[in-house]
């Protein structure tokens, strides 16, 4: 097998000129390059990758972390995914994405090092501990969503207003005359879900009414979105609660609520409305009428995360930045007016 050495040799330069050819690490005249790349070509020589990496003390690998799920990304992920990939590809970058369940990324088993330069972190906690084992001194971390406490202001960061975009919700549907709505957060650690709450209750109370914490519901983890959303209906149905209208975590959490409204009699939207805090889901064949959301603009959070993300790794003394990213209602025909007499 060819080394660096035979190539220099058939290629009349110093190992060094090969070793710049191939890690860009200084510039070599076109001539010279064209040279050693012939050499190289004609010897099969491929650089080891490793090495290269242990002599420049990069990877040119970005990672992405979310919490993973047994099921198919959502049109989300997948967006925001196709905003990094652009990115990366723009940049020279290969990405490494990470999805493994929430209680194994908080477990010492899984508390490696990534052969990463920097990476993108999804779904902060509250306490989050995947934050808590950061060196300062380590690869650039850049967040999806809000960090809390200690951690705010110690991280760049790309979210959407999720208070504001809460507030939207919540009033376009009293707007509608619904006022015993239905909010099916995520998980109570994650930041998104107090943002989101806070949003929610702004509006009930500026409309004069007590929060019915019957009607604040909080995702268990361990289960999957769409079975939290079946059996959130099935169960707050049953139990005598009524509402006119309901908020979904995500479009998985109102896949599951539409399954539950169809097997209890229920019809969208003369009986309940539905919005979710997304949009353009993988499932929307399954969705009879077409359900409601909020654009994210999830591919910009992709790039724009990528983009604060590399600039750190080019330069670390780069300032922590937080960036808002908008969003907009898509109105379908999974609300209406509330019928009072439902």
């Amino acid at each position: 097998m060819a080394n660096i050495e035979d190539v220099a040799r058939l290629a009349q330069v110093s190992k060094g000129t090969v070793s710049n050819v191939f890690t860009q690490k200084r510039n070599v005249r076109p001539e010279v390059i064209e040279r050693v790349l012939n050499a190289a070509k004609q010897l099969d020589f491929k650089p080891n990758y490793w090495a290269r990496t242990l002599s420049m003390k990069e990877t040119r690998i970005i990672g992405l972390t979310m919490l993973g799920e047994q099921t198919k990304f959502s049109q989300f992920h997948l967006n925001l995914m196709n905003g990094v990939l652009r990115v990366c590809y723009e940049q020279g970058y290969r990405l490494l994405v990470n999805t493994l369940a929430a209680e194994q990324q908080r477990s010492f088993k899984h508390w490696t090092t990534d052969p990463v330069d920097g990476e993108i972190m999804l779904d902060p906690e509250l306490d989050d501990q995947r934050l808590q084992r950061r060196s300062p001194s380590g690869p650039p971390l850049v967040i999806v969503g809000r960090p809390a406490g200690a951690f705010e202001g110690q991280f760049c960061c790309v979210d959407n207003d999720n208070t504001a975009i809460a507030e939207q919700v919540t009033q376009y549907l009293f707007d509608l005359g619904h006022q015993d709505i239905l909010l099916l957060n995520t998980s109570r650690d994650r930041t998104v879900a107090v943002d989101r709450l806070r949003g929610y209750e702004n509006v009930v109370v500026k409309a004069g009414r007590s929060v019915d914490q019957r009607l604040c519901v909080f995702k268990d983890p361990s289960i999957p979105s769409v079975e939290y959303g079946y059996q959130s209906i099935h169960e707050i149905w049953s139990s005598g609660t009524r509402f006119s209208a309901v908020i979904a975590d995500s479009d998985k959490v109102a896949l599951g609520v539409y399954r539950a409204a169809m097997e209890l009699g229920l019809s969208i939207p003369g009986h309940i409305s539905i919005f979710a805090f997304s949009d353009d889901s993988v499932f929307a064949p399954e969705f009879h009428p077409p359900l409601s959301g909020v654009s994210l603009n999830a591919e910009t959070l992709g790039s724009e995360a990528a983009n604060l993300l590399i600039e750190r790794i080019k330069d670390n003394t780069a300032p922590v930045l937080r960036k808002i990213v908008p969003t907009s209602l898509v109105i379908r025909a999974s609300c209406s007016f509330c019928n009072s007499n439902q």
